[in-house]
């Protein structure tokens, strides 16, 4: 083994904004201290339950992905198993995302995006 993955990092806009957006959809702890990160306005963490830590970062001229546009591709994404798609959908978009594809009600997933316009998938677990 040479690295042990330690976060993974979201450009937005507003680092804060986003932390609480995935805080509403998975849980845990903004800003948490921590001896590896400084918080300010331009960086973020969310250290959720399962103990994998999201961080934002503020990238002032931020161009979110337009899915499924490849002229601006996602570049990543993220999933999130859920038991229940509908119940899911219905707090994520209350939490602030948009519904990108809905896709037939047999696919098991669906593909949002989240405030800053990076996608995510919900999929039934």
């Amino acid at each position: 083994m040479i690295a042990e993955l330690q976060c993974v990092v979201l450009d937005c806009p507003q680092p804060r904004s986003l932390a609480e957006f995935y805080a509403s959809l998975l849980g845990g702890a903004v800003n948490r201290p921590d001896r590896r990160w400084s918080v300010d306005e331009d960086w973020a963490t969310l250290h959720t339950p399962s103990g994998l830590v999201l961080a934002f970062q503020r990238a002032p001229d931020h161009q979110p992905p337009r899915w499924p546009d490849p002229a601006r591709p996602q570049q990543f994404h993220l999933d999130f198993g859920v038991p229940d798609l509908d119940r899911a959908q219905e707090q994520v978009l209350e939490a602030g995302a948009a519904l990108l594809d809905a896709g037939p009600d047999d696919r098991g997933w669906r593909i949002y995006a989240d405030p800053a316009g990076h996608p995510f998938c919900l999929v039934r677990h």
